[in-house]
């Protein structure tokens, strides 16, 4: 979405992105300290005025768009021709989530945008479990979730442990995890399983029954046309270069 009139033509672009957060794009020729600062003032204005973003989203993208908006993880990217070791420990210091990208001309009709730096802002916590006691059935249920829990601290852990530049957003219905886009889409456990979804091509890895399946067209949560699904440790360690390629491609 463009702002123009939505702010006296002053922030360049606002959006939301594929997690359904809110995103200001600000954009500068060339070096320019000031592009991070009016992006944060954008950002706090922003964040005072939700209602007016929600109006927006819903005359844009429909009802149910604005209904989700994902208030928790909002980003600014700020796009310019370069950006100096203040700019980078600047942003690093700030609660919110932001991108810094720089842009090179190629010839006359190409552009290349690279990710300088892009720091996810402050951290929130999850919530811990309830304990369920009660009949063996419940225990059992109980010990299942455990051992789930766990596996899923152990993907968050090998997901999270492929780079520096990476967020993690979560939602009612999965956690994405994000260079510029997501990589890669952890849902919470059912029964005795966990799905991650994934950005790699479904077409250039190897497609495993019970384990790695192409859901290109098919709705799921989160985002990714590569399902792996994951049961243990063994799950896990086979998911290591499927987790890579994605990260790659992000």
């Amino acid at each position: 979405m463009n702002s123009r009139g939505f702010h006296g033509g002053r922030i360049d672009s606002l959006g939301i992105d594929e997690n359904g957060a809110p995103v200001i794009v600000e954009y500068k020729r060339s070096t320019d300290a000031g592009v991070i600062n009016q992006g944060l003032f954008y950002m706090a204005w922003l964040m005072d005025h939700r209602d007016a973003f929600r109006h927006l989203v819903r005359d844009r993208l429909g009802v149910q768009a604005a209904s989700q908006v994902l208030w928790s993880a909002p980003r600014l990217i700020c796009v310019a021709g370069d950006f100096t070791r203040y700019d980078i420990h600047a942003v690093r210091e700030h609660r919110h989530a932001i991108d810094l990208v720089r842009y090179r001309y190629f010839g006359s009709e190409h552009v290349g945008l690279e990710t300088v730096a892009s720091f996810a802002g402050r951290a929130v916590a999850p919530k811990a479990g309830s304990r369920i006691r009660g009949t063996a059935k419940a225990q059992r249920t109980a010990t299942e979730s455990g051992v789930m829990a766990e596996l899923a601290a152990a993907v968050d852990e090998a997901l999270l442990g492929l780079g520096e530049d990476l967020t993690k957003v979560s939602n009612q219905t999965y956690t994405a995890y994000r260079r510029m886009q997501n990589y890669a889409c952890l849902v919470p456990p059912k029964k005795a399983k966990l799905l991650v979804y994934l950005k790699a091509d479904p077409a250039t890895v190897d497609l495993v029954p019970g384990f790695a399946r192409d859901v290109t067209g098919l709705g799921h949560h989160g985002t990714g046309d590569l399902e792996l699904t994951l049961q243990s440790e063994r799950d896990l360690e086979r998911a290591a270069d499927y987790f890579r390629q994605s990260y790659a491609l992000a």
